[in-house]
């Protein structure tokens, strides 16, 4: 956070409350001292006291004590001690107390054991979880740098070796030819005092499952409730991805086409480059500390990715639809993947699934939280002549239906006139494809298509 003069701070008020900026309109200790915790442990940030949470500068009374006093507490109620720098400027003639507060650099920071971290304009509290991967990430490091009480005969050698030639052979990664795997490993962080790290063992262990056995990927496709066909799949976390698409490929449907230049180009129900995205994302971020396994499940209608461990917690579902930083839950998991391929840009993953559904017409993924997890949906396009005729709609509706999907919408007029039917009977026609969960009426004579992931077409 920049140093803050008196002009900066009307300029502050402007802006409103965010990631470094919070209003106080009194002295509230326990307010006060949680948000310098939640600022310490992300970018820093200034506590603006004497503003109401709407910018109304309301003002305080301050005394050179009192500056000295609200230092001391600070530092105090602080583990390990915040010092913050305090300023009285005035505006529009009332005085405000600037606290500002740097970043920490060995996190956490703590109030009476409790961590907070600034998120959005609020403080989150953090979990034991949460505080562990906050450390981790302050120095560097994550879950994934520990190394396993094993020795390096456990490692997979021939397919560690593999990967190296193939990163180098892409240019991602230096080693010196001639050079011992070995020394590449620990040069790369995978093992550290002669000892495979828990990445390595994922990564390029004989048996991964011998010590991390929820490390597994459960996959199963669905008919109605009942399960038509499933399966676990372990071995290193490279198989596990190559098994996962391979499954998900057999159960679901591909057609051809011939494209621009007269070629035969498969088109399945889903983008392969998103469900590829999707399931190195689940295995590659998930968290292993948590005693689930990664599970996908392929329904008629859409196909659900779900892992351990919700979203990292500097980052929200709303950021996932925008640009946003890479921020890898196990960093040398991520680490190699990217050198491997199967990561092709820091942080490019989710914008890779969003281009790749759109290109193929298909609505939006559903991102959430849920269940102690992570999970994505895909949304299959159900508005397909074959399947609207087992709806039981008639020709005009489905032809309907179909123009929708090229125009966007339709009004009653346009129906009226597309299919030479009265009003009374385009309005029926209408009003059933409302009712079955297809058309959405959006203003008076328009309809459109209903978003198929809000359709009761596509509820379990």
């Amino acid at each position: 956070m920049e140093d803050v003069s008196m002009g900066d701070v009307e300029k502050l008020i402007s802006t409103g409350e965010n990631e470094e900026i919070e209003f106080k309109e009194n002295f509230d200790f326990n307010g006060i001292v949680e948000t310098a915790v939640a600022f310490a442990n992300k970018r820093g940030g200034v506590i603006l006291v004497g503003v109401r949470n709407n910018g109304t500068v309301v003002g305080v009374q301050i005394g050179r004590e009192t500056l000295r006093d609200w230092a001391n507490r600070i530092s105090q109620n602080t583990d390990p001690p915040v010092i913050p720098e305090l300023e009285v400027e005035e505006v529009n003639g009332k005085k405000v107390l600037c606290i500002k507060i740097d970043e920490y650099p060995v996190k956490p920071v703590m109030f009476r054991g409790r961590a907070y971290l600034r998120t959005g304009s609020s403080n989150k509290r953090l979990n034991a979880r949460e505080i562990a991967e906050l450390y981790y990430r302050s120095i560097r490091h994550s879950w994934d740098y520990i190394t396993v009480n094993a020795g390096l005969d456990e490692v997979d050698f021939d397919a560690a070796g593999k990967f190296v030639e193939a990163a180098k052979s892409r240019g991602r990664l230096n080693v010196p030819d001639g050079e011992d795997l070995k020394t590449a490993l620990e040069k790369l962080e995978l093992v550290g005092d002669g000892k495979p790290t828990r990445a390595l063992i994922l990564l390029f262990g004989n048996d991964p499952q011998k010590y991390f056995p929820h490390a597994v990927v459960r996959i199963a496709r669905f008919r109605g409730s009942e399960i038509e066909d499933d399966i676990t799949i372990d071995g290193n976390l490279f198989n596990q991805v190559e098994e996962a698409l391979k499954f998900i490929r057999k159960h679901i449907n591909v057609r051809f086409r011939i494209g621009e230049k007269a070629q035969r180009e498969e088109v399945w129900d889903y983008p392969p480059e998103a469900l590829r995205e999707a399931t190195i994302n689940a295995v590659a971020h998930r968290d292993y500390a948590e005693p689930d396994e990664v599970q996908i499940k392929i329904l008629d209608d859409r196909i659900i990715f779900w892992n351990p461990g919700g979203l990292p917690f500097e980052l929200r579902i709303e950021d996932l639809y925008k640009p946003h930083p890479s921020k890898p839950r196990n960093k040398l998991i991520a680490k190699v993947f990217y050198y491997s391929g199967h990561i092709e840009k820091w942080g490019s993953g989710i914008g890779r699934i969003l281009k790749a559904l759109g290109e193929y017409n298909l609505p939006e993924p559903r991102f959430e939280e849920v269940f102690g997890g992570f999970q994505v949906t895909f949304y299959r396009d159900v508005y397909t002549e074959d399947h609207l005729r087992n709806l039981g709609l008639n020709h005009r509706q489905i032809r309907a239906v179909l123009y929708v999907k090229e125009k966007g919408s339709i009004t009653n007029k346009e129906y009226q006139e597309l299919f030479k039917v009265s009003r009374q009977t385009a309005t029926r026609d209408l009003g059933n494809l409302v009712n079955l969960g297809i058309f959405e009426r959006v203003e008076k004579g328009r309809y459109k298509l209903k978003t198929q992931h809000e359709s009761n077409m596509s509820q379990p």
